[in-house]
């Protein structure tokens, strides 16, 4: 029954969905809502009685709710209806690609804040800047992190976990069920480790987001890429429960392999996080 259906041809003709115009509609909405609360900070009448917070979160929680009905269809595309031939997977690995480039170009820009303030703290025709900074980098007043206490931790970290998912990409291409398992958990845990020192690093710093150009493109940078971390971790909590459910095969994981790209992706923009910002951009850190 589960192949019953399947088509005679390489390619997957797309029936009608409403979930593009409702994903658009559901993002405008989330960009509604975040313009009007940061116009208003929180107060003001908002729109249609609704403050920013509330139509933000309309938006946010539609966007969710998109996401689940649309990815749930892809999946019984795949699991069901037999629709993901070899040329399918194909493209939903180009598309792969394209995403994780998008994401590079992401987090260049933030690197490029660091770097121009970094490189340039004391430029002429950056008056202001001259003002915050003193001149130097690290700016006056800053005391950074040491970058072999906590983010080392987090780095050696990130790099086992980069070494688990591996473990339990080529369990599954061995048909290993229970080393893909094991991988995927051990992926998890490290990745709320991972977090979890990130928080932690946060409640110790000593310079805060706003009022400080190095703390605006510290948080900016590594922030993002916590986000990006908690992304993934759900990713990778979701290819399990499918794991546990029977999903996957040698010849047929495009899921899998779609998370376990964006986790390599996390693990490499991190040990640029770690060298650039931690390392070199950090100056001296304070001896406690």
């Amino acid at each position: 029954m589960a192949k019953a259906h399947a088509n005679e041809h390489d390619y997957h003709l797309v029936e009608p969905s409403p979930w593009p115009i409702v994903g658009g509609i559901s993002a405008f909405v989330t960009a509604l809502g975040l313009i009007i609360w940061m116009q208003s900070m929180g107060d003001g009448e908002g729109l249609f009685g609704f403050s920013g917070p509330w139509i933000f979160a309309i938006g946010v929680t539609s966007v969710a709710a998109t996401m689940f009905v649309w990815w749930r269809d892809v999946i019984n595309e795949a699991e069901h209806q037999g629709h993901h031939k070899p040329v399918v997977q194909l493209h939903l690995r180009y598309g792969m690609i394209l995403f994780i480039a998008s994401e590079v170009m992401f987090f260049v820009v933030w690197f490029w804040g660091f770097f121009d303030a970094a490189l340039f703290p004391d430029e002429a025709v950056q008056v202001a800047r001259t003002e915050f900074t003193g001149g130097q980098w690290p700016p006056k007043g800053v005391e950074t992190f040491d970058p072999w206490d906590i983010p080392l931790v987090n780095t050696l970290i990130l790099l086992t976990s980069g070494t688990t998912v591996t473990w339990a990409h080529h369990a599954l291409l061995k048909d290993d069920r229970r080393g893909l398992i094991l991988g995927l958990v051990c992926t998890i845990i490290l990745g709320v480790m991972f977090t979890a020192l990130q928080v932690y690093e946060y409640a110790q710093a000593s310079f805060p987001f706003s009022g400080s150009i190095y703390g605006a493109t510290f948080y900016m940078a590594t922030g993002f890429h916590g986000a990006h971390v908690i992304i993934g971790t759900i990713f990778l909590t979701v290819i399990l429960f499918r794991s546990l459910a029977g999903h996957f095969t040698s010849k047929q994981h495009f899921g899998f392999e779609a998370a376990a790209w964006y986790w390599h992706f996390v693990d490499v923009v991190w040990l640029f996080l770690f060298a650039a910002i931690y390392v070199w951009g950090a100056g001296t850190p304070a001896v406690h």
